[in-house]
């Protein structure tokens, strides 16, 4: 583990996802950290600052790294969905959602708690129909959460 994503302060998961070691410590768990304040946030239809928490962590990981590609691609699917409901760019939605299921190709399906095959399939479709969209929530440990206050404060931090 880098000392650098360390935080023992970031709870468990319902679960045993990906990135959860056997020592009941995740491997990155500022990665976690990220993960369920920008789920959270996006679920809550805030694609701006979902994109922002993926994006900030991201930059901890090195090129070639699952981290990286993972993060990386979600920030396409953040910002994707944003330029869908946000500008009403679906040519610009379907070039980051692209890019995304590029990114998330090969990242074990159940990624630091998330349903990556839930999220891959939804992108694929939105490709031909942007509709799909509409009520899309993203699965962390199998519940679809929304954000809270602390969320949002995160979010901020990071600006």
């Amino acid at each position: 583990m880098d000392e650098h994503t360390r935080d023992p302060s970031v709870a468990p998961p319902l679960g045993d996802p990906t990135g959860w070691r056997e020592d009941r410590q995740w491997e990155h768990a500022t990665l976690r950290r990220a993960v369920e304040h920008g789920v959270r946030l996006f679920n809550a239809g805030e694609f701006h600052e979902s994109h922002d928490c993926f994006e900030d962590e991201w930059y901890n990981y090195g090129s070639g790294t699952t981290e990286s590609a993972f993060l990386h691609g979600m920030v396409q699917v953040a910002a994707g969905t944003y330029k869908h409901f946000d500008f009403e760019d679906d040519a610009g939605m379907r070039s980051l959602f692209r890019t995304a299921l590029q990114y998330l190709r090969g990242v074990p399906d159940d990624f630091y708690g998330v349903d990556l095959p839930e999220i891959r399939e939804t992108m694929q479709t939105a490709l031909d129909d942007p509709t799909t969209l509409e009520g899309f929530r993203i699965s962390l440990d199998d519940h679809r959460p929304t954000a809270y206050e602390a969320d949002y404060e995160y979010a901020e931090r990071l600006d």
